[in-house]
């Protein structure tokens, strides 16, 4: 099998849809020899920040001298960005091996009556295989969906982080915040140390009764550790932090947005949670981790001259962060908004909250077969309560997207790509190119 072969072969299971549960994914990794025991996992979810802080995570155990391994989702350029060790992409061939591992283990699973595995499941399963061979001194886990039946909660981790909760996935979690807060807190398991970010009161509720009820110490960031801002601009944030255990001063990170202090506080709490297992992570591994951390797609200015913004906003709460960072950073600068979101988002709300500072806009479609189309994404925006929206362009196309801003866009305009990551990766990689 090819990587291409394997490529088509894990894709080729978006057939079998979204299916939250446990017991597929429990039978694939028991034929392929259950691979996900005996490692030690910091295993992440929430709604908003959850690659991030895995990112800033995997940072400071990497800092530390650790063979870190890093399972995110989903990828916004290659495939391979899924799973990571020490920093690296899984190889073309290793992705192809594994695969034909995985298909194998489907094929019993198929012949036997127990049905197939979801795409997401399959590539759990080979994410495991690969961090088991690697032989990953930790694994920073994300939760791709929810978390009490999503394919990653087949593991006991040493610490469990919440980002902050939100609302997003509604047709699969729930309605409300403490429904959607019940299937994250799925991945608190009993006496082991639960982290999680400052919550709305509502989410964190439900955090402290299922910690109650499991016992599982419960770490408070808000509580726990305390930062101030230093300085700020386009090229990152230093801020001092303190926690019950240390003083960090003067610590830097390149990600943007007063939302990424938050998820460096958390990270560096989850980092220092690994203590009560005997793991001390030094000082200064701390300090290299996070100036050294990077997420892609996610307030990240890709050039100047104008200034030219990608962000994988992709619901409320992330349309919200946008809006805060674009009105902070670049201040009376006339803001071109290029837009594509998915149709089983909240969009109405979305384009309610970021159109208003927009001066200009072009919608179109991002690469999925759940988005909706560049002229569905016009007629929603007109049809917005504002006095004055902006002339619209509108293309599906993309490329031809990208090109219409960047020559609209005088050197002292701000360039914004937003919405779903199906768009930011194509427009990533389109610029980068």
């Amino acid at each position: 099998m090819s990587y291409r072969e394997a490529l088509e072969y894990i894709h080729g299971m978006t057939k079998f849809g979204i299916r939250l549960g446990l017991e597929k994914i429990k039978k694939l990794l028991e034929i392929l020899g259950n691979p996900q025991e005996g490692i030690n996992i910091v295993h992440v979810a929430g709604t908003n920040g959850k690659g991030s802080t895995c990112s800033m995570i995997d940072s400071i155990l990497r800092a530390a001298g650790y063979r870190v391994g890093l399972y995110t989702s989903p990828y916004l350029e290659v495939f391979n960005e899924r799973i990571k060790v020490d920093g690296r992409n899984i190889p073309d061939d290793d992705i192809a091996r594994l695969t034909e591992k995985v298909k194998s283990a489907v094929e019993e699973m198929e012949k036997n009556g127990w049905g197939a595995p979801t795409e997401f499941e399959a590539v759990t399963a080979l994410g495991f295989l690969y961090f088991k061979e690697q032989k990953v001194d930790f694994l920073v886990l994300e939760v791709g969906m929810g978390g009490r039946f999503d394919a990653t909660n087949v593991i006991t981790p040493l610490v469990s982080a919440i980002t902050p909760i939100s609302y997003d996935h509604q047709q699969y979690l729930g309605s409300t915040l403490t429904e959607i807060a019940r299937e994250k807190c799925g991945i608190i398991k009993p006496g082991r140390v639960t982290v999680t970010a400052p919550q709305n009161e509502e989410a964190m509720k439900v955090i402290e009764e299922t910690c109650s009820k499991l016992n599982s110490p419960l770490v408070k960031v808000e509580k726990e550790a305390h930062y101030r801002l230093i300085n700020w601009g386009v090229e990152g944030q230093t801020f001092d932090l303190k926690t019950s255990k240390r003083e960090y001063d003067r610590l830097k990170i390149r990600l943007l947005g007063d939302h990424q202090l938050d998820n460096a506080a958390t990270a560096v709490v989850a980092v220092e949670a690994l203590q009560r297992y005997g793991i001390e992570i030094p000082l200064e591994a701390v300090r290299k981790g996070l100036e050294e951390a990077r997420w892609p797609g996610r307030l990240e200015i890709l050039k100047e001259n104008p200034y030219v913004l990608i962000d994988g906003a992709h619901n409320i709460a992330g349309i919200q962060v946008l809006k805060e960072a674009l009105l902070k950073y670049f201040p009376a600068k006339r803001i071109i908004l290029v837009i594509g979101i998915l149709s089983d988002k909240d969009y109405v709300d979305m384009l309610s909250e970021i159109i208003p500072i927009a001066d200009s806009i072009i919608t179109t479609r991002p690469d999925s077969p759940r988005a909706l189309s560049a002229a569905e994404l016009a007629e929603s925006i007109k049809r917005l309560p504002f006095e004055k929206i902006p002339e619209i362009y509108i293309s599906d196309d993309i490329a031809e997207a990208v090109d219409v801003a960047l020559n609209m866009a005088a050197p002292d305009d701000v360039v914004v790509f937003a919405g779903s990551l199906y768009l930011i990766g194509k427009v990533r990689s389109l610029l980068k190119n």
